[in-house]
């Protein structure tokens, strides 16, 4: 197996905190070792909730962080001012394709509707072959288990090919889920096979 190291990490999150100290401490985590590791973030631009905790660990251990963000939440007051680069889009469709087009991968810490929307259109482009990109949940205080759950009814009930589930990687320690992505291989899977 070849190991290439990730470089460009699109981190997918909630704009709160969530309830409890948890999630913002794995936020903080992640965005140290994102930090530590040489490696950059890719994530939305805000300036609240863990978006603005992951945003900000990344720039107090010394690494960039590149937000996108439509001008729409621009105009709400929600831009992280303090990025390395900061991207102003039109709107939500073309915050998600620039996202998409400087990753190198996907980790969806907790969040709430907008994660899991774009956690699962990333997951889908995979699935349908428009990348070969590593997706990933990071996982907090079983956060994720009720849908790991949900998602193994979902292939038993056959709308999901099982093998598809292994493509989606869940870890609750960021070094882990990194390491897991450098040591990712993708799976060409034909999605149109019975």
């Amino acid at each position: 197996m070849i190991s290439r190291k990730i470089q460009n990490i699109c981190v997918f999150c909630g704009a709160s905190e969530g309830n409890g100290p948890a999630y913002r401490e794995k936020a903080q985590q992640l965005g140290y070792e994102i930090a530590q590791q040489g490696r950059r973030l890719i994530y939305g631009g805000g300036n609240r909730g863990l978006m603005g905790t992951v945003a900000n660990a990344v720039m107090e251990a010394g690494g960039e962080a590149i937000g996108i963000i439509p001008q729409k939440l621009v105009d709400a007051e929600t831009a992280h001012r303090g990025l390395t680069k900061l991207e102003i889009v039109p709107d939500m469709h073309t915050r998600k394709a620039r996202m998409s087009e400087l990753a190198d991968c996907f980790i969806a810490l907790p969040g709430g509707i907008g994660t899991f929307e774009e956690l699962f259109e990333v997951w889908t482009w995979g699935q349908i072959g428009y990348h070969s990109k590593p997706v990933g949940l990071l996982e907090v205080n079983n956060f994720y288990q009720p849908l790991n759950t949900f998602l193994r009814q979902v292939a038993n009930e056959g709308f999901i090919r099982p093998e598809y589930l292994d493509t989606l990687h869940l870890s609750d320690n960021p070094v882990s889920l990194l390491n897991q992505f450098d040591n990712y291989q993708p799976k060409h899977l034909d999605r149109w096979a019975k």
